[in-house]
């Protein structure tokens, strides 16, 4: 971590409603700064968050228009709207988390947010975003690179770090809903948490 004139800087790419991991991180920081012109790569959180199931962990992935194979500029990257994928989003997490104790307080709001068409993924991630850090409580500044660099200073680079299945920090104890059936699951997006914690998360995710 890297202090400086302005404060403790995070740089990471765009993600889908980010792992409790990606907030962890994050809130160790004073500004974040999103990475808007690397390549996109496929098999990260960009395009796809992870939630609780009956049955274990699932994907809610984002399809593109170009496919996941794609190699174009973040900033540029297009949601293929063909499918109804938001409605199938929209879907699964009503099925997985009806029963937790706190998604009928942020349903209504929520399902607004997924009623609403976006054609860019960039603009998509950062609506999650915002969405999400104003139920969570978290004031944070947001700036977008001007342009790739592959080596930078003076600001933690996080990116490519924060993976599927690699889970950097310890993640922080609160009950799941399915956590009987199925143990504890890490790597889940923050949504899980907010579901099953609601106000007390981000106090939660401040816990060291």
């Amino acid at each position: 971590m890297t202090e400086n004139a302005s404060g403790r800087i995070l740089l990471i790419e765009s993600q889908y409603f980010p792992p409790i991991d990606s907030y962890k991180t994050l809130i160790k920081h004073d500004i974040l700064q999103i990475e808007k012109y690397e390549h996109y790569q496929k098999v990260s959180y960009r395009n796809r968050c992870y939630v609780a199931g009956p049955n274990g962990r699932m994907i809610l992935s984002v399809p593109l228009a170009k496919g996941k194979n794609q190699r174009t500029v973040m900033k540029d990257v297009r949601i293929s709207n063909e499918e109804k994928w938001q409605g199938l989003h929209w879907k699964t997490l009503v099925s997985a988390y009806r029963r937790s104790p706190w998604f009928e307080y942020y349903e209504a709001d929520l399902q607004e947010l997924f009623e609403t068409r976006f054609d860019f993924l960039l603009d998509w991630n950062m609506a999650c975003f915002e969405w999400m850090n104003s139920k969570l409580g978290l004031m944070i500044p947001v700036t977008f690179t001007e342009s790739y660099q592959k080596e930078v200073t003076g600001v933690t680079d996080a990116r490519e770090t924060i993976l599927p299945d690699v889970v950097r920090e310890a993640e922080p104890s609160y009950t799941q809903v399915f956590q009987e059936r199925t143990g504890f699951i890490p790597g889940l997006s923050v949504l899980d948490l907010l579901f099953c914690e609601g106000k007390q998360s981000l106090e939660i995710l401040q816990e060291d």
